[in-house]
């Protein structure tokens, strides 16, 4: 029987850099492993050996044979890329940019993982990363006292999410401009980290919850 496509990658979970980021790349995708090896033609077995086995060693043609099944590149696939901005390519051909919908914003952005968030110091603007989370059409994050993105409470901020597509030079971005504010209410700190899609990347303490409750969410997308 196929198996499932969930978000956690499914049937027994990815193992090693190349594994997890050909599971992350499907999922991505909305493939399973059965309609990856059948677009890459190769055996379902084979695919799912590369995801759960961390020495697996395949050459650069299957390599470069997954990569075009998955719409990405080898550099992608092993990490090759992992320290370099995305968007380094050149424009694509013909494309084609479009304002997205409010209800087309409030999907991408429900997607949750890792934002940008800009926010005023005593030393100016800065923009900093935070892992977040959507709870009842609010941006939430942890964070530490003291941190960066604890100084966002009480004032208006910008959020910013988006997704590129380096092999095809296309890709999204939603921005949310709102005031940010620290919840205090232990009850809703409870309810907030039972709904958290994840912990923050960075670690340590941080049990300090920022809500976001934006007034103005724009988008846009490049396709080629």
């Amino acid at each position: 029987m196929p198996e499932q496509t969930q978000a956690n990658g499914t049937q027994g979970s990815p193992s090693g850099d190349l594994g997890r980021r050909l599971a992350a790349r499907r999922v991505q995708l909305g493939l399973t492993r059965e309609e990856t090896a059948a677009r890459a033609g190769m055996a379902a077995s084979y695919v799912t050996h590369l995801e759960q086995h961390p020495d697996a060693t395949p050459g650069r043609g299957a390599l470069l044979t997954l990569a075009t099944a998955l719409q990405t590149t080898v550099s992608a696939l092993t990490g090759g890329d992992a320290d370099m901005p995305p968007g380094p390519g050149r424009a694509g051909y013909a494309p084609e940019f479009t304002e997205l919908s409010p209800a087309e914003c409030a999907e991408l952005l429900s997607t949750h993982g890792v934002g940008r968030l800009g926010v005023t110091t005593a030393l100016g603007p800065m923009i900093v990363p935070v892992n977040y989370s959507v709870v009842d059409d609010t941006i939430v994050f942890r964070t530490a006292p003291g941190a960066t993105p604890s100084l966002a409470s009480g004032g208006p901020v910008a959020f910013e999410v988006d997704r590129i597509d380096d092999a095809f030079s296309q890709g999204w971005s939603v921005l949310a401009r709102g005031y940010a504010r620290t919840v205090t209410d232990t009850g809703e700190e409870r309810r907030l980290a039972e709904r958290a899609y994840s912990e923050p990347w960075a670690g340590g303490r941080r049990d300090v919850w920022v809500r976001i409750e934006p007034y103005a969410v724009t988008g846009r997308r490049i396709v080629v």
